[in-house]
């Protein structure tokens, strides 16, 4: 969450000539719902079935560079579907890098829209250090807080040949 996923993916699939997807935009598409509606609603078990169901219709897919919400590696086997059909991509972040970026956004993101700055800060720190073992097996580590994107798409071309 605040890594960049989004910005650096549209640069990737612009220059690579694919299709870009933002995995939250299509479930709200889809649901006709919100993110944070969803999960007041339905619950974050419910949104986490529908991100699987939409990375099972994915992996079908070529020419396409996806966004996933920061939880998608984390839940049933995504990590290890997205490795085997696509690339991975981990766009590593310092936790008070992370803090800059998300309080200014955290009204649009359903975990953390209620949280103090420390309760942020402190709930960044316990998420990284939850989901990062399931981001460590990305193919590919970058750093997120200076991405370098011809590097990146240099690196998902030799890949690709």
């Amino acid at each position: 969450m605040g890594s960049g996923k989004t910005t650096i993916g549209k640069k990737l699939a612009s220059r690579l000539g694919y299709l870009f997807m933002d995995m939250d935009k299509l479930i709200e598409e889809e649901s006709q719902m919100t993110i944070s509606r969803i999960f007041d609603e339905k619950g974050e078990d419910e949104f986490r079935r529908m991100e699987n169901e939409l990375i099972l219709r994915i992996i079908q897919m070529e020419d396409v560079v996806v966004s996933t919400g920061g939880g998608v590696p984390c839940f049933y086997n995504n990590m290890e579907l997205i490795n085997k059909y696509g690339i991975s991509i981990y766009l590593k972040m310092k936790p008070e890098d992370l803090l800059k970026r998300l309080q200014g956004s955290k009204y649009e993101r359903p975990l953390i829209r209620d949280l103090s700055p420390s309760e942020l800060d402190h709930y960044i720190s316990e998420k990284l250090k939850d989901r990062e073992p399931h981001y460590l097996k990305s193919k590919y580590i970058i750093d997120g807080s200076h991405p370098d994107v011809p590097g990146i798409l240099e690196m998902i071309v030799a890949e690709e040949t």
